[in-house]
């Protein structure tokens, strides 16, 4: 009986647990087939974790974009321990930013490629039940990668952020955010086929008394 009830316990604690949330609240897969630019100018308001959020109004132009992959001396490092993102050109830093990586550590590490630059893309996943769902119309500055372990399906991006101001800390479902105006320096400056190095795991900083 008494296991039992242990049993349960356990159960009821990863249920309410951040590592529960994580392995229900993924993103919803994309064609990469059919991929293409996907922009709401009526659309006012979108969701975050089960909260409405405001969608700012679109930025006028586009910026250029390139369908095939370009050879160059470029390269982003993500860091997941410090939250940062530092692009690099000819082994020289030329930006550097305050990012939000997964929440749940889910943001995958390695080496990968830029496969697809997107102005603005609706982008959805998460669970209502858990209070992680989230439909967000007229993400920014999209920056698509994968490499041979990480399919393009699964939509893990680099990319601009409107629902949350709180950069340095982990607030995704797995993707890389950024300011909006930072996301769009380094979407201009990159090219697909870009590399993304993505090292570290994020260590929660403890308070000091």
């Amino acid at each position: 009986m008494c296991l039992l009830v242990m049993v349960l316990v356990g159960i009821v604690a990863i249920q309410n647990s951040e590592i529960w949330k994580g392995w229900n609240s993924w993103q919803d897969y994309i064609n990469p087939e059919y991929l293409a630019e996907a922009r709401d100018v009526e659309v006012v308001r979108g969701i975050f974790n089960n909260k409405y959020v405001r969608v700012p109004p679109l930025e006028p132009g586009v910026l250029g974009e390139t369908d095939e992959p370009v050879a160059d001396n470029k390269k982003i490092v993500v860091n997941l321990t410090e939250q940062t993102l530092t692009a690099y050109e000819d082994g020289n830093a030329v930006f550097g930013y305050s990012i939000s990586s997964g929440k749940w550590n889910r943001t995958p590490t390695g080496v990968f490629k830029v496969w697809a630059k997107i102005r603005s893309q609706k982008m959805s996943g998460g669970s209502k039940e858990l209070g992680t769902y989230y439909y967000l119309p007229n993400v920014p500055y999209v920056l698509f990668f994968y490499n041979d372990k990480v399919a393009k399906k699964v939509g893990y991006s680099i990319h601009g952020t409107y629902w949350h101001d709180n950069f340095g800390v982990p607030m995704s479902h797995g993707c890389i955010n950024m300011r909006t105006a930072e996301a769009g320096n380094i979407y201009s400056w990159a090219n697909v086929g870009t590399e993304i190095e993505i090292v570290g795991k994020y260590q929660p900083k403890l308070a000091v008394k």
